[in-house]
């Protein structure tokens, strides 16, 4: 299994952005899809996006799309989620993950590994 860790999180003010960032190691990064998950307090977790190998699909969830920006760097073992315009309903705790499907799931049952997550937190 991949060990994924995840930085970049923090405390901001809405519509400002925050760059998310998820360090792979362990097996062969650029072979699999890979999603950024979210779970804010009392509910569940639930996919914001999720990228193929090679970059070329993507998903968004509806709630983030034109706001989000999901990419990936292969050479680095490292993929991003570009948040612009947040708003207090982005506070949450984000966590990215590993499937070994090469195109994106939405379930997070589909993903095989997940990072610690990193806390979002967008006051009004």
């Amino acid at each position: 299994q991949a060990q994924l860790v995840e930085s970049g999180g923090g405390l901001v003010q809405a519509g400002g952005s925050l760059r998310l960032s998820c360090a792979a190691s362990g097996r062969s990064f650029s072979s699999y899809a890979m999603g950024w998950f979210r779970q804010a307090p009392g509910k569940e977790r639930d996919v914001v996006a999720a990228i193929s190998w090679d970059s070329d699909t993507t998903y968004y969830a509806d709630s983030v799309k034109g706001r989000f920006t999901i990419s990936r760097d292969n050479a680095k073992n490292t993929v991003y989620l570009q948040m612009n315009n947040l708003k207090p309903e982005d506070t949450a705790v984000y966590y990215c993950a590993a499937t070994y499907r090469a195109y994106p799931r939405l379930q997070q049952g589909e993903y095989s590994s997940w990072g610690q997550g990193t806390q979002v937190t967008v006051s009004s």
